[in-house]
């Protein structure tokens, strides 16, 4: 799998680009805020229509485009996968909407919105039908923050990479947060006396069936994470032993998930009883806290709840672990990530590298261009070709990047 070409039209620093990238490993040097994370970004938010920085789509727009009437901004890459051909365009648009009495004129509505609107093949696609027809794996610096932050950004992350390999899991995902939402607005209803718990029942058994999925789903994801990364970590950080596990609100061993590793995405009947018991305990769990939510006006289990554990000999690197121990950890989960997507896929995903080298020092970097498949498209971003070997550099491709002009360049 590779993205052969690139255009980008007002996306954020790059008013206008037609790339065309080669299928293995590219070099992009510039300074800082040129744009070379802008590119990477590009291709990342084509694979799962979300920017892996910004805060909203709108962000993503050129601001220039402002200047220029209704902002907009157009990504078309082409890539090919196997023996297919994938065309893909997104629009972000900022719809402009009627004037409104007492608002003034629309252009300074607080009302404006922005949209996606996207095509595959000049067919026109929702954002969650194209999660998984790009795969894609990005570490950058920031990663450290999945070690150190919020529980919020490891879900995220889990969510993310399980999308891009299972289209179920994106639509059910998808449902279990609308249903979350509704359950959450009758559960404050109930407290205030306006609604009844009767009609939790409908939505208990919704929350039940998406949640269990996600679940299993992750355990499983999770449970080859672990194995991998344990390998590639006891090679970076000098045989130092790390176990990440998968800690859930739900009481539930997941001994089950973890040795039949994933299911197949488009039935149950993979499942059977593990995934009932599983169900069974969820609703007997939820049953037991309804007093506790109602109290809260919140529901207190399910996935959207849990969190991953990072372990080094033991110790939770979230708490204990020194900066330099949460960047080997957060470099040993994403080549790991790496080759859990090809096993689930047998195809390579496209790797993205944001300035990554300049953290890490030689040894690690000389490992990091090393599990560099052959058949793999690279796109590596750097501020100093000194960090690549010579050797490396010439098997590469090289571009430079300056005020959002990108142009190749040789040694």
């Amino acid at each position: 799998m590779y993205c052969n070409y690139l255009s980008l039209t007002n996306f954020r620093n790059y008013a206008r680009l037609d790339l065309e990238l080669p299928p293995r490993v590219t070099v992009v040097l510039g300074g800082n805020a040129q744009g070379k994370s802008n590119l990477l970004e590009a291709i990342y938010f084509l694979a799962t229509t979300k920017s892996f920085r910004a805060g909203s789509d709108r962000e993503l727009v050129n601001w220039l485009a402002n200047t220029e009437g209704t902002a907009f901004a157009r990504l078309i890459a082409r890539v090919r996968r196997g023996h297919i051909v994938l065309n893909i365009e997104i629009l972000i648009k900022e719809e402009v909407p009627r004037e409104e009495p007492g608002l003034g004129p629309a252009l300074i509505s607080p009302l404006r919105t922005t949209v996606k609107r996207i095509k595959v093949n000049n067919v026109t696609k929702r954002a969650i039908d194209i999660i998984g027809e790009v795969n894609v794996v990005m570490f950058s610096p920031q990663d450290i923050d999945l070690i150190q932050g919020a529980p919020h950004m490891r879900r995220r992350y889990l969510d993310v990479t399980i999308s891009q390999v299972d289209p179920r899991y994106v639509r059910t995902l998808a449902h279990y947060s609308k249903v979350l939402l509704q359950r959450n607005y009758l559960l404050r209803q109930i407290r205030e006396r306006h609604g009844r718990p009767e009609q939790l029942l409908f939505w208990d058994q919704e929350l039940v069936n998406a949640g269990s999925y996600l679940i299993w789903q992750r355990l499983a994801a999770v449970a080859s994470l672990n194995s991998l990364a344990h390998t590639i970590h006891r090679q970076l950080a000098d045989g130092e032993s790390l176990s990440i596990q998968y800690r859930s609100s739900l009481e539930w061993s997941g001994d089950e998930i973890q040795s039949r590793g994933m299911v197949d995405s488009n039935s149950d009947s993979d499942l059977g009883e593990d995934l009932g018991r599983l169900r069974e305990a969820f609703k007997q769990q939820l049953d037991s806290l309804q007093t506790k939510e109602i109290a809260y006006g919140l529901s207190l289990l399910g996935p959207h709840r849990d969190d991953l554990v990072f372990l080094v000999n033991e110790r939770d690197m979230n708490i204990y672990g020194s900066r330099g121990q949460q960047r080997t950890i957060a470099l040993s989960l994403k080549l790991a990530e790496t080759r859990f997507m090809r096993s689930m896929t047998d195809e390579e995903p496209i790797l993205l590298l944001d300035d990554v080298m300049s953290e890490l020092d030689e040894a690690r970097r000389n490992h990091v261009l090393a599990i560099i498949g052959p058949e793999q498209q690279v796109i590596i971003t750097t501020t100093d070709l000194h960090h690549f070997t010579p050797e490396f550099l010439d098997q590469a491709a090289l571009f430079r990047v300056e005020q959002g002009i990108v142009e190749r360049i040789a040694l």
